[in-house]
């Protein structure tokens, strides 16, 4: 998710009802919680379902158009490189093919977009083929997997990439795409976003949104619901003939008002449709301090440029933005707090139903103390094996639930 607000995003680089069988315990903690977190996390598959790095190395291509940063090394700067994916037992992240809102104003471009981050890490796989590989289907990344490489899955993040044609399903459904963000930042020709400011456009999905839906589950692509308003969501649980994903978003009962996050009547809804809530790691879904923050911020600096009579661009809003941070620093959240909306999650509609989706290189700054970057998630093990979940209930977390709609939704693909 790049942040949707231009504001936000100059503030976040200055910073740098659903019945299920109650949850087993098995006895108390381990004695070693962190080696056994670290044991499995190198041994159950670990899906992440959304992690920004196309768009990172996009904004940074060298004058020949190639990547200026190495992700087979250890990068100096990023959340994900393959070091540290081995490190942390990550072995399918879901590579986000980010479209930006601002490009729906120019017909054409938001497709172009997508299909020249689709053919960056098609390049990475080709560039380091003993440590990447790219993943089609379930099968392929365990495949990947046994062979000790990381899989590159993908999912496009904002449905504006199929600009006005639902013949683009099928397109990115052969380019190797495996989910769709309906939306992002703001409503577009598909439906309406969480993020929109006023009247909402369609009042949930659009006409063509309905058919595109249609069409994603007759190809095999996943719809991801994550970024859409709460009204867009329920219809397209409506329209839907396969489970959904929201490939990272967390709990609103944690931020009230947050619409960007899910209220419990759709985390259950979700769940009913046999779906998955992937949990992001952004402080600011995790925190109720973390929005207040970012409101509070927001609001001073927007006044700044207002009695300044600057554009967001000016150098002297960074500077601004760098003094108040200074003096008000970021609240940011902990690994416990990923688990509280873990646990949020399963206490609601059970343990079939929760994923991992970090937001990786989308957040900036903002990830939780002692979930800074992909080598982590073995942290992340260590504090739920400490709350007494067992190895069964963290191969559903890790891979075991999102393989169960990925392969749900291939099986029921038809010509």
């Amino acid at each position: 998710m790049k942040t949707p607000l231009p504001l936000l995003g100059l503030v976040l680089l200055t910073a740098a009802s659903c019945s299920h069988a109650p949850l087993t315990r098995q006895g108390p903690p381990p004695a070693d919680a962190a080696e056994r977190g670290r044991e499995l996390a190198h041994r159950l598959i670990i899906v992440d379902g959304h992690i920004d790095v196309p768009y990172r190395l996009q904004e940074k291509l060298g004058p020949e158009g190639e990547p200026t940063e190495d992700i087979s090394q250890r990068t100096a700067g990023g959340d994900f490189d393959y070091p540290r994916a081995v490190e942390g037992g990550l072995d399918v992240p879901f590579m986000s093919i980010y479209i930006p809102a601002e490009l729906q104003k120019t017909a054409g471009a938001s497709k172009a977009l997508a299909d020249s981050l689709i053919d960056l890490v098609e390049k990475l796989a080709r560039a380091s083929p003993d440590k990447f590989a790219l993943a089609r289907s379930v099968d392929e990344a365990r495949r990947n997997t046994r062979e000790g490489k990381v899989s590159f899955a993908m999912g496009i993040e904002n449905g504006s990439a199929l600009e006005d044609s639902v013949a683009n399903v099928a397109h990115f459904h052969e380019r190797g795409v495996r989910y769709i963000t309906l939306t992002h930042s703001a409503d577009n020709l598909l439906g309406d976003s969480s993020y929109a400011e006023g009247a909402h456009r369609w009042s949930g999905l659009s006409p063509l949104g309905k058919q595109v839906v249609a069409e994603m589950n007759r190809v095999g692509i996943m719809v991801d619901v994550s970024h859409l308003s709460d009204a867009t969501i329920r219809q397209v649980l409506e329209t839907s003939q396969q489970p959904v994903i929201a490939s990272h978003s967390s709990c609103r009962h944690f931020t009230p008002g947050f619409e960007r996050n899910l209220s419990d009547e759709l985390i259950r809804a979700i769940a009913a449709k046999g779906g998955v809530v992937m949990i992001s790691f952004g402080s600011g879904f995790l925190l109720q301090a973390a929005q207040d923050h970012e409101k509070r911020l927001r609001a001073e600096a927007l006044a700044f440029i207002q009695q300044r009579g600057l554009t967001r661009e000016n150098p002297e809003v960074k500077a601004f933005i760098t003094t108040w941070l200074s003096e008000h620093p970021f609240p940011r959240a902990r690994v416990e707090d990923v688990a509280d909306h873990i646990e949020h999650v399963v206490k609601l509609v059970g343990i079939d139903h929760v994923g991992l989706g970090s937001d990786f290189d989308g957040v900036g700054p903002t990830l939780p103390v002692g979930l800074e970057d992909v080598s982590r998630y073995p942290n992340l093990f260590r504090v739920l094996l400490e709350r007494g979940y067992g190895e069964a209930e963290l191969e559903k977390l890790a891979s075991g639930n999102v393989f169960r709609v990925w392969r749900q939704v291939e099986a029921a693909a038809r010509p």
